[in-house]
């Protein structure tokens, strides 16, 4: 199997018909190929094989750029890009690792995604367990993403959005985000919506509740600073129940849901005492064990 990212961008994108309107030795300069782009603002960089869209500060790989166009999942750019190509002469140069750098080369731009696969690094593996969460159910709905950020590779935890971001987590605290960031939803066509402000919360729910595929439609913010980004969604449902954090963030954010959907109901204080409903989960024995202690009048 040849590497995705080994196709050419320059001439994946001439054989759609589009051309560069500054082509330059090393690199040229493109209408976006994605959205509505009047300045030629994207940049392909022919020797690292790389893209960068200057008008919403993304970038990337071949895969990423294909992902972009056809509004699909890795597998499934993986999977039509190796059919089309599988006996096309488009591996003509070397890939290099290098991260995207604006015009003088002088730094890095954006986060490179390298590779998406089913979570198996021990160390996220871990990870995923010290958050009390099944593996098997993380796998259902996130993903190891292998990804370069200056000049260091690096892993972590994904949770992809609706615009084919994705949400990152890795040992010890790290939180950061693949452009765009964007809220993540699940459409089930039901009246009843559940509103996450992060995906371990929304795991950790899943957890509680002992299974695997929601029935309800969910919204899972990626953000609290995503709520407008999610009104529309919301005002489609009769009855909405948020799970956001118990902090001053967390309160605003369901008040100003409250504001627009009277049909807000506030699930917080069944987590009252802990910061989300992950820290719940990973406390709950701890709960239990206290309580059978006071139960039986026993001493800690």
């Amino acid at each position: 199997m040849k590497n995705i990212n080994n196709i050419s961008i320059k001439q994946f994108l001439q054989r759609k018909g589009i051309y560069p309107e500054k082509d330059y030795r090393y690199y040229g300069m493109y209408h976006c190929p994605y959205r509505k782009d009047r300045n030629a603002s994207f940049k392909v960089d022919y020797q690292k094989n790389l893209w960068y869209d200057f008008g919403t500060n993304e970038g990337g790989t071949m895969a990423d750029l294909f992902m972009h166009m056809e509004n699909c999942s890795f597998p499934e750019a993986a999977a039509k890009l190796e059919k089309e190509y599988a006996d096309k002469d488009l591996y003509s140069f070397s890939f290099h690792r290098d991260s995207i750098s604006d015009q003088t080369g002088s730094k890095p731009l954006a986060i490179i995604v390298r590779n998406i696969i089913p979570i198996t690094h021990p160390k996220l593996v871990t990870w995923v367990q010290e958050r009390k969460i099944d593996l098997q159910l993380a796998n259902k709905y996130c993903r190891e993403i292998h990804y370069t950020n200056g000049n260091k590779d690096y892993f972590a935890v994904g949770f992809r959005n609706d615009k084919g971001g994705y949400e990152l987590s890795s040992p010890p605290h790290f939180k950061g985000c693949v452009s765009p960031k964007e809220i993540t939803t699940i459409r089930n066509n039901r009246d009843t919506c559940l509103i996450f402000e992060g995906f371990w919360d929304f795991l950790s729910y899943l957890t509680l509740q002992r299974i695997k595929k929601i029935r309800h439609d969910v919204a899972v913010l990626n953000s609290v600073a995503n709520v407008q980004k999610a009104m529309d969604f919301l005002k489609s449902h009769g009855k909405i129940f948020t799970c956001l954090d118990n902090d001053e963030a967390g309160r605003k954010a369901t008040e100003l849901m409250k504001s627009a959907c009277p049909s807000v109901n506030d699930r917080s204080a069944q987590y009252a005492g802990f910061k989300d409903l992950n820290e719940f989960l990973c406390q709950r024995p701890m709960i239990k064990q206290e309580a059978t202690r006071k139960k039986y009048g026993l001493k800690p």
